[in-house]
């Protein structure tokens, strides 16, 4: 998984925050490769097939990346956004059945992972 390089100049703690960022959204997101395709799908479409809990638990993770956000100060409306990426991504997966294709392919996690390493590389 290829990742935008982070600026030299970045502080050690802003670059922590983002390696923990990229790990929990690859294994959300992106952990295992469809074979014979380019498609990566992670752990929360399976997570979404567990009854009630599997797309709390997903949403409850999920909810890290923005509190990196948090804690790395990004604006209100960048957090507003990645808020509603979790919502949309909790929402969608609760559909029994489609909610799991539709969390392959919403992505919100490496949306949300965008947002941030965007904002951390501008300031």
């Amino acid at each position: 998984m290829k990742h935008a390089d982070l600026p030299e100049n970045l502080p050690r703690y802003k670059r922590k925050s983002i390696e923990r960022v990229r790990t929990v959204s690859d294994l959300l997101d992106e952990a295992f490769r469809v074979p014979g395709t380019n498609f990566r799908v992670g752990i929360d479409p399976i997570l979404g097939l567990l009854p009630v809990g599997g797309d709390a638990a997903s949403a409850i993770i999920s909810l890290y990346i923005a509190l990196e956000g948090y804690r790395l100060d990004v604006p209100r409306h960048v957090l507003a956004r990645m808020l509603a990426n979790v919502a949309i991504d909790a929402f969608g997966g609760a559909v029994p059945v489609l909610g799991s294709v539709f969390d392959a392919t919403w992505k919100a996690n490496r949306k949300n992972r965008e947002l941030l390493e965007k904002h951390v590389s501008n300031h």
